[in-house]
This record gives C-alpha cells, structure tokens and sequence, in this order.
C-alpha cells in the first residue's frame, strides 16, 4: 500500500517549538512525529508510531533470539507487591498513585521486578522449570520532577524489561551475558554510538551493573574512560582508589591557629601561605567539612550528614544521591545552622561534628596517618596538622568528590577522559532481593527449596527514538538509519504536471510489489516545499520525479551525504531494491 503525503497525517513545522532544548525534541515535532499533550506527555502521531515500531521489532528480535519469552502486565498495579518491598515508600514522589471508587491504593508501574517474581512463582515450583527469562515492551510512568528534551526524559514512556530467573548464582552470571550480548546486537544494528560502563544499582538493588549510554553532548550522564585501558564508568560508579595508609607517630602535633577572614579554601590558603609557617599550602591539604541533610523515605525528620573531602574537590551531588538512595539528600538552609549552632560556617571541623552526634564520613583519600588542615569550629580559627586516626577518627568512607578529568584511573592504567551520554540500556544481576521478598523458590531434586536469583535488563525503547534522532541529523532535518526509518523511499513528484504525477504513482506501485515501503509527496505543494519536508522527514532514500522523467531518468538522493545520481527508470526498481536489501 501506498502512503500519500496528501492524506497523511501530517503537518511539519518551519519553527522550533518554544519548550524545545534538544536537536531530538525540535526535529521531532518540527517534522510530525510527536505532538506534547503535557509536561512529559507525548502523542505518537503515524511516523513517529513507524519509528518506534521498528525499534521494537529489532529489540523483540534479539530478545526472542536469546530465549526470552514476551508477556504483557497491566500498567495500573495494586500497592501491595510494592509495600512488600518497601518500594511504594522507596520511590517516593516518583510514583504515579492513586486510589479506586473503593479506596484501595494503586500505583502506574515505573518497573515491574515485584510482578514478574510474582508471576513466576505462582505458575513454577520445581528445579525442572528454570531457568526462564521473560519480557515485556510496556509503557511505564514516572512522576519526573523535572520532564524535559521531549520524549528523551519523560512521565510516560515506553520501556522493555527482562527479567532471567537461575537456580544459581552461575547460571545468573551466564543469563546476564545473554542479555547484554543481545544489547550490543540491538544497538549496533540500530547503528548507534554508545559505550558500556560500569554503573551502579541504586534503589534496583543488586550486584554487578552496567548502563549502555549513548554518546551525546546533549545527555545528562557523565561517564569517565581511561585513556590506556577499556576502564569505563558513569560518574556515579567511579571508585577512588585509596593511598596507602601513613603512620601517625612521626607527624607534628595539631594546632589552633587564628585565621581571620578564611571561611573559603581560598581564602585560608593564601593565609597560610602569608603567615610563615614554613611551608606552602593547597587546596589539596585543605579538608573541607560540607554539610547536607537526608530523609529516608517514609520517614519526616532530616537527618544531620557530614562528608570530608580535599579542599580542591566539590562534592558531586548525582554521586552522592546515587550514594544515599532511596534517602532524599539536601544541601543545609540557615534554619538548619540557626537550629545547630555548633555548625560555624565556613569552619567547621570533625571535633564539633563528632561531639554532637553527626555521622561523619570521609573521601577514600582521607586515610589513616594523613594530616589537614581543617576548621577548629571557633570563627576564625583553623587547625593545622590534624591527623586521621590520632586526632580523629571518621565514621566510614563515602566516595562522593567530584571526578575530573586527568585523575588515575581506578584500574591503575592510564588516566579518565570525560564524555556526555543518554542512558539507552541499564542490566543488573539483582541477586534474591525479589526471590526472598515474595519468598520465590523452587523445590530441588532433594525436596529442598531453592531460593531463585535473579536478574533486570532494561531499554528504554521510546528514549531510543529520541537518541537516534540526537545521533542522526544535519542542519536540515532529520537523518534516519534505514532499519528503523518510517519508510524505505520518500518519492517527491517535482511539480504539478499531470504526467509528472502520473509518473510518480506508477513508480510508487512498482516499488511497493517489490516490497519496499513509499512515501508519496503527491501534494499540489511547490518543489521547494516539498524538498524541504523530504529533508526534515528523514528517510535516507529520496526518489525525484521531475523534469527528467522525459528523458527516462529519475534523481536517487541519499539523505545522509547528500550525493545524487540519475537512473534510468526501467532500473529504478532494481537500484532501489538493492539498495534498501542489500
């Protein structure tokens, strides 16, 4: 069948649309793919809807070639597999809540691991059913509070979820590397740029972790690579390695010294270093004490942190509410240091800290037998060679400094580069929180129970969307690679002739018998309308129906570089047959 522009549903757009950020977001709307219905509220209008179809047909593919077998689970669920979990009160605001006539709670699914383990457990009971791995293609929805870049970060969305069931703990280990062989299929056939990093669990739980980011200037990850080996991590995952520990006998006594003026660190270095000590100061040296407030969820109070780190490193906030998760994290207001005045701004050292109770943890560099300079908690005043383990002693070790480019890689090859990607994939081995939340287990060949282990494997397959446009355009429109563009052939008669048109559906004809699919511009539009729209709307191969279809020729445009060339038509079908199959 034959798709006429003149009866699509379609209308581009010669603007950006007014909330658009993102190259995806504003070609996505300018050419007709999506139309915002609210904040992080998308329609899929008939392009778009192709596009994202052939995005689940390649994704279903894979998934089925590794085993997997499709279900489908209601979206709107009932709130008690979440509290079993504890995740109705983990999610927090995220979660779409709501009650029926008869006041029972539900929940819109953002993920459905409590589901899934339900439902394997009501239907298997013996060794002899695993392992199993099921999946879903499902809209899921998150009260994000911040929606943005269109369909890339949005309430709704649609997502596959995996989920591998093992007897062992080996036979997890090998279900996780079906899955993630099977996303490097998917995402090198839909010919994107992406890199694999490690990554961390977060409120999914679990042990080993790893996200597939595209690589964008637009994305809202940072990961880190090493520039002499394959070490390659989200932010979040980053591990500092420690140095090693120092003795403490041989370091000089700690003392009090009256620093006017110093509550930054660059304002007490250039002090220390005017005050003839004899030494020269950092910021490195500088332990700088900064303070935040976490709320567990369910709970009302906030709860006093205190994190040490050198005084040339920020705290990184996604690390450490990576590092805090499921609790809220919150920078300190002047209410909180008017309610504890023992918190002097700008000087505040460990000995206050401790003293009242505030849980004190500290960057992997601040090991035993290193000595700081830190704040004496009196205004004004800084201690100088306060040592770890004689003087103080921290509560644990948070890993949340910022990581820079240029800092050691952690695998001790080589040093991090920094890049921008958009999460497109996330697989977990999650282990048996699930299993021993719903009690999931299967009886062994010696009548003992077996408690299951899993695994979670996502893609984001909506985002996915958005990703290849962010990855595939020019100036001019969008660019699509051929396996998931809308059609096969954008076929634009180039004036208003009656034989031209006439020209143009008898070629659109014979391209659809031999199986390709066409999109015809048979609208009474100007050429230089109709060329405009065939850029935008992305199809890799344009055919042009015009003046020289006298001649017996028609112009094949590749959409990508651009390059032209003329074939005869009594070829047509076979060059763009062989150029779409082969």
């Amino acid at each position: 069948m034959i798709t006429r522009m003149s009866s699509l549903f379609l209308r581009t757009l010669r603007e950006d649309p007014a909330d658009a950020e993102v190259p995806s977001h504003k070609l996505l709307v300018r050419a007709g793919y999506v139309r915002r219905v609210a904040p992080g509220g998308y329609s899929w209008l008939p392009l778009g809807l192709r596009v994202l179809r052939n995005v689940e047909r390649v994704v279903r593919e894979e998934m089925d070639a590794i085993g997997a077998q499709e279900i489908q689970f209601p979206a709107l669920l009932p709130k008690e597999p979440y509290e079993a979990t504890n995740r109705w009160t983990e999610y927090g605001p995220n979660l779409f809540r709501l009650k029926d006539r008869k006041g029972a709670d539900y929940l819109l699914g953002p993920t459905h691991e409590e589901l899934f383990a339900l439902t394997v457990k009501g239907e298997y009971s013996s060794y002899k059913d695993y392992p199993v791995t099921l999946y879903q293609v499902q809209t899921k929805y998150r009260d994000e509070a911040r929606p943005r870049a269109g369909i890339l970060r949005g309430r709704e969305f649609v997502m596959k979820d995996s989920y591998s069931f093992d007897l062992t703990d080996e036979g997890l280990a090998e279900s996780y590397q079906r899955h993630r062989e099977a996303y490097i299929r998917i995402f090198d056939r839909l010919g994107l740029d992406y890199v694999i990093v490690s990554a961390t669990s977060g409120a999914m739980g679990g042990s080993a972790s790893e996200e597939f980011l595209a690589v964008a200037e637009t994305g809202e990850d940072t990961f880190v690579r090493s520039t002499e080996s394959d070490y390659a991590a989200n932010v979040e995952a980053v591990t500092t390695p420690a140095p090693a520990e120092q003795p403490v006998e041989d370091k000089p006594a700690a003392q009090v010294h009256h620093t006017p003026g110093t509550p930054t660190i660059g304002t007490l270095v250039d002090f220390l270093n005017q005050a003839g000590l004899g030494r020269t100061f950092t910021a490195a040296d500088a332990l700088k004490n900064v303070l935040v407030k976490t709320q567990r969820p369910g709970e009302e109070d906030w709860t006093l942190l205190a994190i040490g780190v050198p005084g040339d490193r920020e705290v990184d906030l996604k690390r450490l509410e990576a590092a805090v998760a499921p609790a809220e994290v919150a920078m300190l207001e002047e209410a909180d240091f008017a309610r504890n005045p023992f918190l002097v701004k700008g000087y505040i050292g460990p000995g206050a800290l401790q003293a009242n109770g505030v849980r004190y943890l500290v960057d992997p560099r601040v090991v035993r037998g290193t000595a700081w300079v830190t704040g004496a908690d009196k205004a004004d005043h800084h201690v100088v060679d306060l040592v770890v383990g004689r003087d103080f002693t921290p509560d644990g070790v948070i890993d949340v400094a910022e990581v820079r480019e240029g800092d050691p890689s952690p695998d001790g090859r080589g040093v991090l580069v920094a890049a921008r990607g958009i999460e497109i994939g996330h697989i977990f081995q999650l282990g048996r929180k699930y299993s021993d939340a719903f009690s999931l287990d299967a009886l062994g060949p010696d009548s003992k129970p077996i408690r299951i282990t899993m695994g979670s494997y996502g893609i984001g397959v909506s985002r996915l969307v958005a990703v290849l446009a962010e990855q595939s355009h020019d100036e001019r429109g969008l660019v699509w690679p051929r396996n998931v563009a809308p059609y096969d052939v954008h076929l634009v008669v180039a004036g208003k002739d009656e034989t031209l048109l006439a020209g143009g559906e008898k070629l659109a004809g014979e391209l659809t018998a031999a199986g390709l699919d066409v999109l015809l511009d048979d609208r009474k539009a100007s050429p230089g309308v109709k060329f405009a729209d065939a850029e935008l709307v992305g199809v890799p191969t344009i055919v042009v129906v015009g003046r020289g279809l006298a001649n017996g020729v028609v112009e094949v445009k590749d959409r990508r570089s651009g390059e032209r060339v003329e074939v005869p038509l009594d070829g047509v079908v076979a060059h763009l047959t062989d150029l779409v199959k082969g």
